[in-house]
């Protein structure tokens, strides 16, 4: 076989290996009291600039997202002063959170 077609096949292993999906879903807890995501309370989380963020404490594990609008722009509300948390976002978990 010529160096061209061995590339070639290279090449095409690469890019189907690129359509595969990666890693293990996101959307489901698999720590010690493993539970689907959309079954907890997130609260709001507002950065130094004002702008909202979700967050969610489940004991071990955190999670944190941006706010954002359908158009993708960030939520900044002010439904809080900047660097505060509001909501419970520590309910949803029977681990207590040492901090």
């Amino acid at each position: 076989m010529n160096k061209f077609k061995v590339l070639g096949l290279l090449a095409l292993g690469t890019a189907a290996t690129a359509c595969s999906p990666v890693g293990p879903d996101k959307s489901f807890d698999r720590g010690i009291n493993s539970h689907d995501l959309s079954t907890m309370v997130a609260g709001v989380w507002v950065d130094p600039e004002g702008c909202d963020h979700w967050i969610i404490d489940d004991g071990v594990e955190g999670y944190l997202s941006e706010r954002l609008q359908p158009d993708g722009t960030p939520v900044c509300s002010g439904v809080a002063a900047p660097t505060t948390v509001v909501g419970p976002f520590k309910s949803g978990s029977p681990i207590p959170d040492p901090l």
